[in-house]
């Protein structure tokens, strides 16, 4: 474990009491303050005194929630979407509290104001005073204090990943010293003597291709020099699987789950999707009504893309492989559909797969271009998904023809309702293969959880814009 981590874990224990103790303070002269006073008068006695006395005692109970919650977890920096839904649940949590402490002691609080207030700024005040730990703790990254200094074993595409993510962002806090394709007994050999000029902190086994024994070796190697051990999963050579272990008569028993998206999963992903495909609509409402515009004045034809060159609908396979009737803003010229198909497909960049990308399509309009590399052609599914055809985060739907040529392993994707994007859209968009999506799209399914979905729809604007392949 890095100095620096122990240090930052041992600072945020003060600085979040602190923060809770300032929100308090704040929703108390907010309350007390002219603005507030002329609006709803204070009818009540509390007395500061009394007040900062209750503060800190609840502020004190707030971090053993904190605690409860994983904020004072000691480990490197993580992704700070998951850091604000730790804080959001553990301020809540706290509220809760004091609620409860409201009803069995009347005269605790008069305000409801003040315990509201409260609670909006605690939340806000922790996020800002975290984000700029964070801050300090990536500025000290680039001058290499901090850094976790790792050896990546392996020869396979997870590898270079980690290598080319460790290498281009040093707020990863992680720096590659060392590559190693294998472990044999040479290599272990090589280690050795490299560890004796050159400090290392963990060994990161990123090949699931490695012998047994050379997984042994490492291990005790690791174990031997007193190094951190890890493994990183390979999504594209390993089968994703979540199991859940339970005991019948003394026997473990092993369930391999299909999804968290069953029971209340399935309500809470619908109920969300309702709501945030509604306000996605409003808030996009300029750039849709624009495009339909720009597409009319274009070129001749419908505003949007929901039938055949034959003159039947557009279908997509949803959930459970029904179809459903697609549309979305049209980006091509009329009557030109089959020809991906026929004249253009020696152009196919995914031959040999299910789907069919046109490279350089000659087909696509100069309207189409544009809302095509900025996704905005998608924005018609937004209707699909309050509509319950789709999902805001899931598989991308594919074609009734594309699906059929799907093998048993793709048909895992067919679980849910497709999305608008989905971890594979916002990990590598159209630079991946039909397998690593596949994989990704996989590995969603069955790892959903609320924080997930909101995690991909926050990183889904940075993944449109980044310089990728958009067909």
């Amino acid at each position: 474990m890095k100095r620096s981590e122990l240090f930052f874990s041992f600072l945020l224990v003060p600085l979040d009491f602190l923060m809770i103790v300032l929100a308090g303070i704040s929703a108390y002269y907010l309350r007390f303050s002219q603005i507030s006073t002329d609006i709803r008068p204070v009818i009540f006695s509390l007395p500061f005194a009394s007040y900062l006395q209750i503060l800190v005692a609840i502020s004190a109970a707030c971090l053993v929630i904190f605690a409860f919650a994983g904020l004072y977890r000691i480990r490197g920096t993580r992704r700070m979407i998951e850091e604000v839904y730790s804080i959001v649940q553990a301020c809540s949590t706290g509220l809760v509290l004091v609620v409860i402490l409201i009803f069995f002691s009347r005269e605790l609080f008069s305000s409801r104001f003040i315990v509201l207030a409260a609670w909006i700024f605690a939340i806000i005040y922790i996020i800002i005073a975290r984000l700029i730990v964070r801050a300090i703790q990536v500025s000290l990254f680039s001058k290499g204090v901090g850094v976790h200094k790792v050896v990546i074993v392996g020869n396979s595409k997870t590898a270079d990943v980690l290598i080319a993510k460790f290498s281009s962002e040093k707020a990863s806090g992680f720096e590659v010293m060392k590559r190693l394709r294998d472990f044999s007994i040479e290599t272990s050999q090589e280690l050795e003597t490299f560890l004796e000029n050159r400090e290392i902190d963990e060994i990161i086994q990123a090949d699931p291709n490695l012998s047994k024994a050379e997984i042994l070796r490492l291990f005790d190697f690791a174990d031997d020099h007193h190094l951190s051990f890890k493994y990183a999963a390979d999504l594209l050579d390993a089968k994703v699987l979540k199991t859940k272990v339970d005991e019948v008569a003394g026997i473990p028993i092993v369930e391999v789950q299909r999804t968290a998206l069953e029971g209340w999963g399935r309500i809470i992903k619908r109920f969300f999707d309702i709501f945030g495909s509604f306000l996605l609509i409003i808030a996009t409402s300029p750039i849709t009504i624009t495009a339909a515009l720009l597409i009319k004045m274009d070129s001749r034809g419908p505003i949007f893309f929901s039938q055949r060159d034959d003159g039947t609908p557009v279908y997509r396979v949803g959930q459970g492989g029904k179809l459903f009737k697609y549309f979305k803003f049209r980006s091509m010229r009329p009557g030109t559909d089959s020809m991906r198909y026929n004249e253009l497909s020696d152009r196919d960049l995914r031959s040999g797969s299910p789907l069919v990308k046109i490279k350089d399509d000659p087909r696509v309009t100069r309207i189409g271009r544009f809302i095509r590399r900025y996704s905005i052609d998608e924005l018609a599914e937004l209707f699909l998904v309050f509509r319950g055809d789709m999902s805001l985060v899931g598989p991308r739907p594919h074609l009734p023809e594309e699906v059929a040529k799907y093998e048993q392993s793709h048909r895992k994707v067919l679980t849910i309702k497709p999305g608008i994007t989905g971890l594979a859209q916002v990990s590598g968009r159209s630079d991946l293969s039909f397998e690593e999506e596949v994989k990704l799209d996989t590995y969603y399914i069955e790892n959903w959880s609320l924080l997930l979905d909101l995690s991909i729809l926050l990183r889904t604007p940075w993944a449109v814009l980044r310089n990728r392949q958009a067909e």
